[in-house]
């Protein structure tokens, strides 16, 4: 059977109008041409759709049928237009969002306030390590990622917008943590809990290290943020992380943030995204709600 969206239309205007000709008027085509198109429909179904009551038509049961279709198939369209004006202005679409593991200590709250201000977003969220963030962005399997600042060589734009300080941390029993004013070259000689080689948090703070002519002793390397947090919890070392991950640690006085000069080691964290990528709707406002809020929705533990 093959029959078109107009002939659906005409079926409806003359069950409705219960007269080719007011039907003819309602669509502003002509009486022979509605005619021609039911008797199509009639040719195509084998059965007949109208019956003649006087100066009235009258749908017989197939064209009661072929009415209830046609007015399903209506609805389907209008409900898909809907959907579709609702991604025009922001109501519905999806985003992938990919991130560094030590981001998903603050980004859940940019998520969060996003998702209220565009309650029909759907977000998918994948956290992996910087190799990983590498490649989703060079596979463009992932809308945008939020990381440190992107290597050169990787086709990538990075936009940042809010700082990422690097802090030394210690258990609070350690020797020095009540001590003020400390050199780096005391805390050089002690034992490091530290993220792998290709993480930018390792990355920074072995150039900051050799910038000042000193090197840092890794004791103990984990690919993980929190691993190094209980780590050093556990007195198997110091360690250099993020500010943003440990606000918790803090309050409860289970780390403490060393004094150590010239430190915090101040980074950024960047939306990062393909050079020239094309954006949906939905993918372009979060870019752009990160970049206006995440200021003033990520606040540094006191």
């Amino acid at each position: 059977m093959n029959i078109t969206l107009k002939q659906m239309k005409i079926l409806e205007a003359v069950v409705e109008h219960r007269s080719y000709t007011a039907a003819s008027k309602a669509l502003f085509m002509t009486q022979p041409a509605v005619s021609m198109q039911i008797k199509q429909m009639e040719e195509q179904i084998g059965l007949p759709l109208f019956e003649r009551e006087g100066k009235q038509v009258t749908a017989t049961e197939a064209g009661i049928e072929l009415f209830h279709y046609a007015q399903s198939i209506r609805h389907q369209l209008d409900e898909a237009e809907q959907v579709f004006e609702e991604l025009k202005g922001l109501k519905r679409g999806k985003l992938h969002l990919t991130m560094a593991s030590t981001a998903n200590y603050f980004a859940p709250q940019l998520i969060a306030a996003f998702h209220h201000e565009f309650p029909g977003a759907q977000v998918t969220l994948d956290v992996t390590n910087r190799s990983g963030l590498l490649d989703a962005l060079d596979n463009n399997s992932t809308d945008m990622a939020i990381m440190g600042r992107p290597p050169e060589g990787h086709s990538l734009t990075g936009i940042p917008f809010i700082n990422n300080p690097l802090v030394v941390v210690a258990y609070p029993e350690h020797p020095l943590a009540d001590k003020k004013g400390i050199r780096l070259s005391e805390v050089a000689d002690e034992s490091f809990i530290v993220r792998e080689r290709d993480s930018g948090t390792r990355m920074a703070a072995d150039r900051f290290f050799a910038e000042h002519g000193l090197e840092l002793t890794p004791g103990t390397v984990m690919n993980r943020s929190e691993a190094i947090k209980q780590a050093v919890m556990a007195e198997l070392g110091l360690g250099i992380v993020s500010l943003h991950t440990i606000e918790m640690e803090l309050a409860l006085k289970r780390l403490v943030v060393l004094n150590v000069e010239d430190f915090p080691i101040m980074r950024k964290w960047y939306i990062v995204h393909r050079n020239g990528k094309r954006f949906a709707a939905i993918p372009d406002a979060f870019k752009n709600f990160v970049l206006s809020h995440a200021r003033e929705l990520i606040k540094l533990p006191g």
